[in-house]
């Protein structure tokens, strides 16, 4: 995003190049812009996720493959996913009912051991595009984005989109 002088810019909006996030306020008493600096650590993403609601879950796992025990554990599951963001650094923790955890770690970027929801391991890089982060998986792609307060991830594969939407919780 570039500004030059004398544009007209909004109210308030927030803007990273994930290694200097900040958000631009405009004081309406001095009418002037106001630039105030986001520490590495507060990022976007930073939260704990409940699982609200999903769309298209049984076109997507059945387009992807997964077995058929772990498409009913997931259907409706009350995920839990809990996300550390430092910079580039994250940390991304699925909860599911019954005690299993999954954890991706990675840096933006960077190449990075990672797992599927099904459970297979690969290497992925990460990518920041649009202020989403975008992971291709062995047979899907991937996104993640916080909108509205809310943590939104879309997976795609062949053409099928899989939504899954968690409401942030702490």
């Amino acid at each position: 995003m570039t500004f030059s002088f004398g544009d007209e810019l909004p109210q308030e909006f927030y803007f990273s190049d994930n290694l200097f996030p900040f958000t631009v306020s405009k004081c309406r008493t001095l009418g002037i812009y106001i630039i105030l600096a986001h520490p590495k650590g507060t990022m976007a993403f930073t939260g704990k996720y409940e699982f609200e609601g999903d769309e298209n879950y049984d076109a997507f796992v059945q387009k992807i493959g997964l077995p058929s025990d772990k498409v009913e554990m997931g259907r409706n599951c009350k995920i839990v996913t809990e996300v550390v963001q430092n910079g580039n650094d994250f940390t991304w923790t699925q909860h599911f009912p019954g005690g299993r955890t999954t954890t991706n770690t990675f840096t933006v970027g960077k190449e990075a051991d990672m797992e599927t929801m099904g459970g297979k391991k690969f290497q992925a890089t990460v990518k920041m595009e649009d202020g989403k982060l975008v992971a291709d998986f062995p047979n899907y792609r991937h996104t993640a984005e916080i909108s509205g307060g809310k943590l939104v991830e879309i997976s795609t594969s062949s053409g099928v989109v899989y939504k899954r939407t968690s409401k942030k919780i702490a």
